[in-house]
């Protein structure tokens, strides 16, 4: 049997623009392989509404490529051991895969296969996707290369694979409890699949992205003016490469392709370095918070007595998504405000986005908790959100049917209604609904003190500089000062940043 050359789909789950199966269908019999791990999905930042739509694409994927001669095979199990089966049923003159920027359990398991590879003299061709850049020392240049690299024409779908010889059984998509997965779910999440992702897409340039910059912010609009491609983004039905080259010839919004350029940007900090993900960007800040379980639960229950708070979380629940500037307030106040460790509420949150990204998420987590030593701390007034983009209560009276009958006046502040008009209302406080948690002012005042109080030593500032200019963006294309960066620089990147506040669905 001539050699085969397997690869490996990973968050990249589509045939066109895809160059690892490209390259490998040019060399030779392609064995097309999907690995479900059951210990990638005990992780903690996993759930079943991310399996769910993994699955959904899986399907769609495996029909797409057995219309090109050979099916997707899927096993279940940890990567190297089935590699090594594969070794010794036929010769394999390649691995192909893309680059992934994971969880720390991803990066380790692609450490074990990379020397899994070298043990047995097998080239493993890793491809970037995007605009991430390995082994990168800093950030000059690097819009530069994004610019290469997402201006390219997106590479087609192979016409034809070379099917296997013999008899290769594809294999059943597990379902989320053969993994090991809890029930999760999530009545609204979007399906898998990259004809659902191009759907979308076509909308959102023909229609709805008409809307994007008035209609991003609330979330009463943000559902049908923001793209909605994260998801798919995030598991790779799409490129990143095909949606900005869309977007370009379908005359996209501008804020649209410049949150696609964040969208890279972050990921490179991760890439970058892997340690954010556990670890506090500037190590000042670190044991400044000590999580409160009770607290930590009510938040992510949707349960903290603040309304709006708790719609946008319950909503979250229910459709696996909301949008930026909502995500934004739910980690700021899960930091400031409950001063719960942003990695404890880090992970309610990645459970339940659908379009979890990691070296995204992350980041963004940080950066609502204060904790990057170069971004301006934000502390959202719960009741003003409310006020600023449900006026009316229409989305808040939707999530929490418990307060349907609440006066408008009181919706957004029902501690402040009479024991008589809880009653007349159907919403005794403590009973239908909880009471506040705690003072949201003084708590976002105490919590203000705390944060601006690490950052006033030289020390403090000398080491916001080195990650500056580590993780800093280059928006004007010159290289950093060798003495350091400059407050305005340093102020021009924050400010940048923090206006695309967990952008993980891209607008």
């Amino acid at each position: 049997m001539e050699p085969v050359h397997v690869v490996w789909f990973k968050r990249d789950l589509r045939t066109p623009d895809h160059g690892p199966l490209l390259e490998a269908a040019r060399c030779g019999p392609v064995l097309p392989l999907y690995v479900a791990e059951p210990e990638l999905w005990a992780q903690e930042d996993a759930s079943g509404r991310q399996w769910a739509f993994v699955a959904e694409s899986l399907a769609e994927l495996r029909e797409d490529l057995a219309q090109r001669g050979q099916p997707l095979l899927v096993r279940v199990g940890a990567v190297v051991p089935l590699l090594e089966r594969l070794r010794r049923r036929v010769a394999i003159a390649g691995l192909w895969s893309h680059e992934e920027t994971g969880n720390d359990w991803s990066y380790r398991r692609d450490q074990a296969v990379g020397a899994w590879c070298v043990q047995h003299g097998i080239p493993w061709r890793e491809v970037p996707q995007n605009g991430v850049v390995r082994r990168l020392r800093n950030r000059d240049g690097w819009a530069r290369r994004w610019e290469e690299r997402m201006g390219c024409e997106p590479l087609p779908a192979p016409d034809r694979l070379q099917p296997l010889e013999g008899n290769w059984a594809p294999g059943p998509i597990p379902a989320g409890a053969d993994l090991g997965l809890e029930p999760d779910p999530c009545p609204g999440r979007q399906p898998g699949g990259r004809r659902a992702g191009l759907d979308l897409l076509e909308s959102f340039l023909k229609e709805r992205g008409r809307g994007y910059a008035r209609g991003l912010s609330s979330p009463l609009t943000a559902s049908s003016a923001c793209s909605r491609l994260s998801p798919h983004l995030a598991f790779g039905t799409l490129s990143l490469r095909e949606v900005v080259q869309a977007s370009r010839r379908g005359g996209g919004p501008r804020a649209f392709e410049e949150r696609l350029h964040w969208h890279c940007h972050f990921i490179q900090k991760l890439e970058s370095e892997p340690e954010l993900e556990v670890r506090d960007a500037h190590p000042a800040y670190a044991g400044l918070r000590d999580t409160d379980a009770e607290r930590l639960q009510a938040w992510s229950e949707g349960r903290t007595g603040w309304p709006f708070v708790d719609a946008c979380m319950r909503a979250l629940i229910a459709e696996g998504w909301i949008n930026f500037r909502m995500r934004a307030m739910l980690m700021a106040v899960a930091s400031q405000h409950l001063w719960i460790h942003w990695r404890d509420s880090g992970l309610v949150l990645a459970r339940l986005f659908v379009d979890y990204e990691p070296g995204i998420h992350w980041n963004q987590c940080q950066m609502q908790a204060g904790t990057t030593g170069i971004n301006i701390v934000r502390i959202y007034n719960p009741i003003k959100q409310g006020l600023d983009q449900d006026p009316q209560g229409l989305f808040l009276r939707h999530w929490l049917p418990e307060l349907a009958m609440v006066p408008v006046v009181y919706l957004h502040t029902p501690w402040t209604m009479s024991d008589a008009e809880q009653r007349a209302a159907g919403c005794v406080l403590g009973d239908e609904y909880p009471l506040p948690l705690l003072d949201h002012r003084q708590a976002a005042r105490e919590a203000r003190e705390k944060v601006w109080a690490v950052r006033g030593s030289e020390a403090f500032r000398r080491t916001a500089d080195a990650i500056q200019e580590r993780h800093g963006s280059r928006r004007s294309g010159l290289k950093t000062p060798r003495n350091g960066v400059s407050r305005r620089r340093r102020s021009q990147d924050s400010g940048s940043a923090n206006q695309q506040q967990l952008s993980l669905e891209l607008g």
